[in-house]
């Protein structure tokens, strides 16, 4: 019978090339195998006699007699152990140990197989750090991203996903990503990745775009959407990265608006400017007419010619007024007041039909606007709605302090403004009618019934005092409109306003100079100055007039258009002649200017500003006022 040495060797020789170890119960190595050596450097002669935890400064993972103890009791134990080669370095192993025993069952030896596994613990640290990391990216991405598989089944849903889908993870991982979109996009969506993996047709991998995409509330919100690829063998796997740009769209959609307003506006105000030159000579010799008439009948077509003018005048101001063209006088309005003093108004323009209701906030700020725009604006937003229930219904007047955040998607400058809210509970707009409501002459109304300047004057007006106007309606669910007006530190008239006290004093044979690029316009003006007993001198443009100046012609007052050609503006020749000619009064006239000249600094002290088309009376109050002969 072989001796335990001579097991030993047998083991040995059986064992070489496997890294083994046999050593006895207190851990003296009995045998090193070659393939050990390899594996921890430590060569037969150096290990054998030595204990090999000592040798190698095994870390375990339970304290070594518990695991000593199983040993014992079970003859066996696997774990994983942590040793240092002879360099220094760190090996990782996956440890076997068998307990031998004797012919009486007394255990003598163990042995021990040690699999190197380091590579493969440094390969599943990677892969558990580069998890870790892609976690981290999953829950703190600002943008969601979610992962597919081949067959549209969502494996993975990041937290921003979650905030922006209204589903929790747990709630869509292994369902079909369709689940997130409308119906005409989920209908389409497995077709598109069908034919990609049959055919290689990309439409949307690699490639950002805008699509629609569904919360779990139903509600549709446009996203902009990434694709990336990974093919994995066998397996494929897509990431979209979405982003939300609800907030883009709406802004951009404001941009849109607010550029086909201006181009309109400017359009409508160059058309309002030609009118009203033309009205101002109809009227003018209407007037010259009038007074030659003696005839009853024919006063009386003079009259309705003379009305039609007026109301032309109405017509051209609505223009001006949604072209933001329109001078405004401004002052400082308390809202909760107005509103209140027009409830009465409203109501008898209503009817008893409509309830109107107030709700008028609490401290609310004064504004700068002018009072009789927006008395206007609210009494067409009022008849509007009236229109808009027919068999009767709610109107709601609001007052509150609001406000508008650098970020909000609203074109208007950020700060404190006073919102006023009409809402009706009408039958509201569908979606094309709601983009085309502010512009001029669109209207629902039947012909003869309603203008379509009602809206297009209130946002021009609003938008002209520094506001907005916004306008929420959908079909059956009634039409909110909302106009935010600035508040102001400095609540102060805006300077050139109509009310300024006259100037020095004159008489009406006083010598005005007439400036007027157009003959028409400029014939029917001397006339009425002549009418009224003015001296008259004239001239086309803004040279011409500071030529017949400089001439030493004398000039009480400089009535000036300010619009012209060559060069110089009406407002600047009035600047010029100012400095030079101190004394010199001064009347400005427009059928269409830029309510900016009209601030304070551009308008010379003391001068007037006379809107065409305008009447024999309305001239011969400015110039009484203008010379001191109020």
């Amino acid at each position: 019978m072989p001796t335990t040495a001579e097991q030993l060797r047998e083991y040995a020789h059986a064992l070489d090339l496997v890294p083994a170890v046999v050593r006895s119960l207190d851990g003296t190595v009995v045998i090193w195998t070659r393939a050990i050596e390899r594996l921890y450097g430590w060569t037969a002669q150096e290990a054998l006699g030595r204990r090999v935890h000592d040798l190698l400064q095994t870390a375990f993972p339970a304290p070594l007699a518990a695991i000593e103890a199983e040993l014992l009791a079970t003859g066996e134990w696997r774990g994983e152990l942590v040793h240092s080669h002879r360099d220094g370095r760190k090996v990782v192993v996956e440890s076997q140990w068998a307990l031998h025993r004797n012919a009486a069952g007394e255990p003598v030896s163990v042995l021990q197989f040690n699999r190197d596994i380091t590579e493969a613990k440094r390969a599943q640290a990677m892969i558990e750090e580069r998890e870790a990391r892609l976690r981290s990216v999953l829950e703190t991405a600002p943008d969601a991203i979610i992962t597919i598989d081949s067959h549209g089944l969502i494996q993975s849903f990041s937290h921003a996903a979650e905030r922006l889908f209204g589903y929790a993870a747990g709630e869509v991982i292994g369902r079909n990503v369709h689940l997130l979109m409308p119906k005409a996009y989920a209908d389409a969506h497995d077709g598109y990745l069908e034919r990609y993996l049959r055919t290689g047709e990309k439409r949307i991998i690699g490639i950002g775009r805008t699509v629609q995409a569904r919360r779990r509330d139903g509600s549709v919100f446009p996203m902009e959407l990434a694709v990336g690829e990974v093919v994995l063998g066998d397996t494929r796997v897509f990431t979209g990265f979405i982003r939300d740009i609800t907030a883009r769209a709406r802004m951009e959609e404001e941009l849109r608006q607010a550029q086909k307003m201006e181009a309109v506006g400017q359009l409508t105000g160059g058309v309002a400017h030609d009118f009203n030159n033309l009205l101002t000579v109809i009227s003018g010799n209407l007037e010259l007419l009038e007074r030659r008439l003696s005839d009853a009948d024919d006063r009386d077509i003079l009259r309705e010619a003379q009305e039609a003018t007026e109301l032309g005048g109405q017509l051209a101001a609505r223009l001006l007024a949604f072209g933001r063209r329109q001078p405004l006088n401004p002052k400082p309005i308390d809202l909760n007041t107005l509103v209140s003093g027009m409830v009465d108004l409203l109501r008898r323009s209503l009817g008893e039909v409509v309830r109107i209701e107030t709700r008028l906030g609490i401290g609310v700020p004064v504004v700068l606007a002018d009072p009789g725009q927006v008395e206007n604006a609210l009494l067409n937003l009022a008849i509007n709605a009236r229109d808009a229930m027919p068999d009767g219904g709610r109107l709601v007047i609001e007052t509150e302090c609001v406000t508008v955040a650098s970020d909000r998607p609203i074109a208007v400058d950020p700060g404190p403004y006073v919102r006023l809210t009409v809402t009706d509970s009408g039958v509201g707009m569908t979606p094309e009618v709601r983009e085309r409501a502010f512009e001029p002459f669109f209207t629902t109304k039947g012909p003869g019934v309603g203008s379509g300047l009602g809206l297009s004057m209130v946002y021009g007006f609003v938008k002209q005092s520094g506001g907005h106007a916004e306008l929420q309606s959908e079909p059956g669910q009634g039409t909110s409109i909302r106009l935010y007006l600035p508040v102001r530190d400095e609540l102060q008239p805006v300077s050139g306003a109509t009310d300024r006290e006259g100037g020095a004093g004159g008489t009406a044979g006083a010598v005005v100079l007439v400036v007027e690029d157009d003959q028409r316009v400029r014939r029917v003006a001397i006339r009425r100055l002549a009418a009224l007993g003015y001296r008259v001198l004239q001239a086309g443009d803004a040279p011409s007039a500071l030529a017949m100046l400089e001439a030493g012609e004398p000039v009480d007052v400089l009535f000036t258009d300010v619009v012209m050609p060559g060069g110089m503006t009406g407002l600047e020749l009035a600047a010029e002649a100012r400095r030079r000619w101190p004394a010199l009064r001064i009347v400005l006239t427009s059928g269409y200017t830029d309510p900016a000249m009209l601030k304070e600094g551009q308008m010379p002290a003391d001068a007037r500003w006379l809107a065409k088309p305008y009447g024999i009376d309305d001239l011969e109050a400015v110039l009484q006022a203008v010379t001191g002969q109020r």
